[in-house]
């Protein structure tokens, strides 16, 4: 008879991986970007939201050959610390910090929408209330925080729920009205759909949890294919609704809230305001707490950053310092009334590099993991696993451009200016960074 395997109640099971990546994959993109694709291409915005589910998988497989592989417990930095060494390692890590912006201005929005609906009340209290809490959960343990995000997320889903079921009857008829299918040619549809992928992305993330789950070479896989694709077909079903209810050019670029109003009743409608848009932001921000965090403590043990900060509490096991660091990171521009919008914004580009260098990471997992990649479940003949890669690298590369297209010349810039930080601060200290190998096979 086979042993059982000893599963530690405190690291993350399936479904608080589930919830961690839908609480990820569900964000205010769903509540913004949906009106901009229907600018773009109309009523087939339900095609484009699928369309962009595809390609959002396809430039995730490289990650799941490598996720399912080994347990890399650093999450990214791990897994391109091992597959492509020390200095695209190092660049990563000073990229990833810059996403710490991030936590201020998705606090600061979730107080914007708390003063929308109780005026008066003091925005930065609010602020600071929410970080303390969800930092409160992480210094309780990872498992603390993903009993929160369970909860958040079950509010998340009933104010989505609500928006999908009073919306589905109220879709005007003729729908299919030719006229106001691919508005935008089928340049337009493509455009919409690459963009699309910002929204239906992020399950990907869910891999920095490496080290904190209970089965990750099979749960986390699983996870990002399924998550990803059961979210996109919803948001497909949000889009039919958003595009439906009124004429085109009457939701065309503009927020969900547009089209909820016409059909919600008023309560319904203030609830999907807080369960949707407020709680997305919650569930988004209590995932990058957790994803920033792991990658940062393998970090800290390389010596990319101060080795001090890795030091782990023995009775619960959390990296305190870091996730002080991080808090305070997050909660003093609050309290000083500083404006990181532009910055936090300014990261997206460089978030679809960190994408491309695991993509070109994964590609070398036949020379660098050669006798754990011919055991994994999702090992590929060296053509298919080159081919599947460059296909994903020239759907980034899209993105990237359409990036490139559409942002200011202020975020390009800013892009610019935190990747050029991150290689010198790469190449300042990478004569005292020992890389230690941080996966193992199950």
């Amino acid at each position: 008879m086979a042993a059982k395997t000893n599963v530690d109640s405190r690291k993350l099971s399936r479904t608080d991986l589930f919830s961690m990546a839908i609480g990820q994959i569900i964000g205010v993109g769903i509540m913004t970007m949906t009106g901009i694709a229907i600018g773009f291409t109309g009523r087939s915005v339900t095609f484009a939201y699928l369309l962009a589910g595809l390609l959002t998988i396809i430039t995730t497989i490289p990650q799941i050959f490598i996720g399912g592989t080994a347990n890399f417990l650093g999450g990214q930095y791990s897994q391109i610390a091992v597959l492509s060494g020390r200095k695209l390692a190092g660049v990563y890590t000073y990229v990833n910090l810059c996403m710490l912006f991030a936590i201020s201005m998705y606090t600061l929005s979730f107080a914007d929408y708390f003063l929308s609906l109780i005026p008066g009340v003091n925005v930065k209290v609010i602020g600071v209330v929410v970080l303390t809490v969800l930092f409160g959960m992480h210094f309780m343990g990872v498992k603390q925080a993903a009993r929160l995000q369970n909860v958040m997320s079950v509010v998340l889903a009933l104010g989505i729920a609500a928006y999908v079921v009073f919306g589905v009857g109220a879709v005007e008829p003729g729908y299919f009205e030719p006229s106001q299918f691919m508005t935008g040619g089928v340049s337009g549809f493509l455009i919409a759909s690459v963009y699309l992928t910002f929204a239906a992305g992020g399950a990907n993330y869910v891999v920095n949890y490496s080290g904190q789950a209970q089965n990750p070479t099979k749960d986390i896989p699983i996870v990002i294919i399924v998550s990803t694709s059961a979210i996109v077909v919803l948001y497909a079903v949000m889009s039919t609704i958003a595009a439906g209810v009124l004429p085109v050019d009457q939701v065309a670029n503009q927020p969900l809230s547009v089209s909820a109003v016409v059909f919600m009743p008023r309560a319904v409608y203030t609830f999907f305001v807080v369960g949707g848009a407020m709680f997305a932001l919650l569930t988004t921000l209590n995932f990058s707490i957790g994803m920033m965090t792991y990658p940062a403590l393998k970090a800290c043990e390389d010596g990319w950053l101060p080795k001090g900060f890795a030091a782990c509490s023995k009775r619960l096991g959390t990296p305190h310092w870091i996730l002080l660091a991080f808090y305070l990171v997050g909660v003093v521009p609050i309290l000083v009334g500083l404006d990181l919008t532009t910055v936090a914004n300014s990261t997206v580009i460089i978030a679809q590099v960190c994408k491309a260098i695991i993509i070109v990471s994964a590609m070398r997992l036949p020379s660098r993991m050669e006798e754990l990649w011919g055991r994994s479940r999702f090992h590929v003949s060296k053509g298919a696993l080159n081919g599947i890669c460059v296909v994903s690298l020239v759907i980034t590369v899209l993105a990237v451009v359409l990036l490139l297209v559409s942002t200011s010349a202020t975020q390009i810039i800013g892009n610019l200016v935190m990747l050029a930080v991150a290689v010198v601060l790469m190449l300042l200290r990478q004569k005292h960074v020992t890389l230690n190998p941080s996966y193992t096979e199950n």
